[in-house]
């Protein structure tokens, strides 16, 4: 069986989530994937960034997609700061995107840069999903499984209808809240060519029990526990 790969947190490792130490924390402790957020200033400058609502000089607060960089009381980190350690590594990073509009500058970004195979998009419900491949097909991504199907309708329904969702974007895998991630779906999305990534798991007794299933992505906020897992099995084997 081939272990998980180790996806880092937006922050890990005790640092502030979507910074440049944040990835750096990753990649320094065994990550294979950096995730980060992603959102856009009012000029399109893609940055790493989970809400919308941001401090201004003075205390005031304000809307990323309204302002520019100059503008704020604090800069965020940029992707293309966050990229660089990524590519240096030889690993993969994970855009998390959490607005339509990172879309278009995205696959601008990726295109330009020669990045399709070094990232792929999360945050994707079917609307994202299928707006992304209609932008550009070339950009990778997973659908952000709907948990509130997996509460409305019968586990086995609500599998379906998230495989058959996936397949219909152009989603070469499922994001999946580690909770539902149970054998029937791995089994169903595997027979279908889905790899399922799960998310987020920080408790060590709950990462070894996934580390055993066929999930092919663990995100953790504890990098190194999780790389300490996988040391344990080589060494076992």
């Amino acid at each position: 069986m081939t272990f998980p790969l180790i996806t880092a947190h937006t922050g890990n490792m005790g640092t502030e989530d979507n910074t440049l130490a944040s990835v750096l924390a990753g990649l320094a402790h065994g990550a294979d994937i950096v995730e980060d957020d992603i959102r856009t200033d009012r000029d399109g400058t893609l940055v790493l960034a989970h809400d919308e609502e941001v401090r201004l000089p003075g205390g005031r607060i304000g809307r990323l997609a309204d302002l520019t960089l100059e503008e704020l009381a604090e800069r965020p980190t940029l992707l293309n700061e966050a990229i660089g350690p990524v590519l240096e590594a030889g690993k993969t990073m994970n855009l998390d995107v959490k607005t339509d509009a990172c879309l278009e500058p995205i696959a601008e970004w990726a295109s330009k840069l020669g990045l399709y195979d070094r990232v792929f998009l999360t945050g994707c419900g079917y609307a994202r999903a299928a707006l992304a491949n209609r932008i550009d097909p070339r950009l990778r991504k997973l659908l952000n499984v709907d948990a509130d199907s997996f509460s409305r309708l019968p586990f086995a329904e609500a599998t379906r209808e998230a495989c058959a969702a996936a397949l219909n974007t152009g989603c070469y895998g499922l994001n999946v809240p580690y909770p539902l991630a149970m054998p029937s779906l791995l089994e169903y999305a595997a027979d279908r060519g889905l790899p399922v990534y799960v998310w987020t798991i920080d408790d060590r007794q709950q990462l070894e029990r996934f580390a055993d299933l066929e999930v092919r992505s663990i995100t953790t906020r504890d990098v190194a526990m999780l790389a300490d897992i996988k040391r344990n099995r080589s060494r076992e084997r």
